[in-house]
């Protein structure tokens, strides 16, 4: 059955976020022959139209207004919800990503659908879309079919890998006009405070270096950054190393954190409670460094070893650079 899908890409720090294409790549394993759609938001969405068409895109509605720049909640679900009654999709999808948690539940309310969050597969059995998702903290998946006539659903990033461009594809823009209600523009952005990061973004990055308590200070854990250049990695934190102040919060992964799933994930000095393993568990690799070999941590991992972190460390980064040079 040929279904149309409609695919929210979302940009970030001047390009499409990764997530954007991987939904795509979801997306195509249940259109079976019907059409896609892409809808971006904000002044330079032009520029992303030919990469959202090269990944799949049949379609991209593009909205351009002033008012998009920044994310407000209100503003972004009256343009999205715009798009939806010119497009007239059978599903909707979303990356997992912070702007979409706030976001997604605003949508389905307003059309009155249900809404299936944080799936990391998707599949079809007998007609139906069915998506996996993780619960009881990463400890057992769930597969849910939505009975609604519109599908609903987010997919967190990195678990559904996306497709090469194909260069050969071109897609048609739509350009879409749009004006917020006046309750929509109840908020109003005055200025945005970003703090400066290291490196990648943890919400997708392939490889993931992670520090807990057991980095003992907040000199001990900008060690973790060497090690992360060589790998070409993001680092992250255990919310003890974050109440500690070694590290900052918006670096904490957990269930009160970030959820990664990279493919290798290394953890040093974290003792691996369920608050922690909740927000890595489904990581493909875990590589697990602690003093203590009774350790949680090493229950859910693949590598461990036991010993001093400090001892570890500068070993590991001197591989690191003899694997480099040769």
């Amino acid at each position: 059955m040929s279904r149309k899908v409609l695919v929210f890409a979302e940009e970030k720090n001047g390009k499409l976020r990764n997530v954007s294409f991987e939904v795509l790549a979801a997306a195509k394993k249940i259109v079976d022959g019907g059409e896609i759609a892409s809808v971006l938001f904000g002044t330079d969405a032009d520029e992303y139209v030919q990469a959202l068409a090269e990944h799949g895109a049949d379609k991209v509605f593009v909205v351009q207004d002033s008012l998009l720049t920044q994310y407000v909640t209100d503003v972004y679900k009256e343009a999205f919800l715009e798009v939806v009654n010119q497009f007239q999709p059978d599903v909707i999808l979303m990356g997992h990503t912070s702007i979409v948690r706030d976001m997604a539940p605003k949508i389905a309310a307003a059309l009155q659908v249900g809404l299936i969050t944080d799936t990391i597969a998707i599949e079809m059995i007998d007609e139906k879309i069915v998506f996996t998702r993780p619960i009881y903290a990463g400890k057992a998946f769930v597969k849910k079919v939505s009975n609604d006539s519109l599908v609903f659903a987010t997919i967190r990033p990195n678990n559904i890998a996306m497709e090469d461009a194909d260069s050969s594809r071109s897609g048609l823009k739509i350009p879409l006009s749009f004006t917020p209600s006046n309750n929509a523009l109840r908020v109003k952005v005055r200025d945005v405070l970003r703090k400066a990061s290291k490196g990648i973004d943890l919400s997708e990055a392939k490889i993931v270096v992670s520090g807990g308590r057991g980095m003992k200070s907040k000199e001990g854990f900008e060690k973790l950054y060497e090690l992360a250049d060589h790998l070409g990695a993001a680092v992250g934190a255990s919310r003890g190393a974050c109440d500690a102040e070694y590290a900052d919060y918006s670096l904490q992964v957990g269930q009160t954190g970030k959820v990664v799933t990279p493919d290798l994930y290394i953890a040093l000095g974290i003792s691996g409670a369920i608050q922690h393993v909740a927000g890595m568990s489904n990581s493909k690799v875990i590589v697990a460094v602690n003093k203590d070999p009774e350790a949680p941590i090493f229950q859910i991992a693949d590598y461990g070893i036991v010993g001093d972190l400090f001892d570890v460390l500068p070993i590991l980064v001197d591989e690191l650079k003899v694997l480099k040079n040769e």
